[in-house]
């Protein structure tokens, strides 16, 4: 993947991504894909947007890169932050600038 990009991203809401983990993989799905506020980045290669996963695993896994599969994207390296836990599990959120 070039420029990661919304675009890219967005057909892919409600669907899964396995995290490797080294050892096994981790079930994802990504939850959402929304725009954020562009603060004057004419020059910017992309516009800015969030992407949020969720998993059903209790356990919180520490804010890092972690590698990414889908079906049609392939393998991608994200940088994600726990953001939140309810009774699904819990959400991290990947933000692209």
């Amino acid at each position: 993947m070039d420029v990661v990009s919304l675009d890219r991203f967005a057909p892919c809401v409600g669907e899964g991504f396995d995290l490797d983990m080294g050892t096994g993989s981790l079930a994802l799905t990504l939850a959402e894909a929304s725009p954020l506020p562009a603060h004057n980045l004419s020059r910017a290669r992309r516009s800015p947007f969030s992407l949020l996963f969720r998993s059903g695993s209790p356990i919180v896994l520490p804010q890092r890169i972690y590698r990414l599969k889908h079906a049609r994207l392939g393998s991608i390296e994200v940088f994600l932050v726990p953001v939140a836990r309810d009774r699904s599990g819990i959400l991290y959120q990947a933000i692209y600038n």
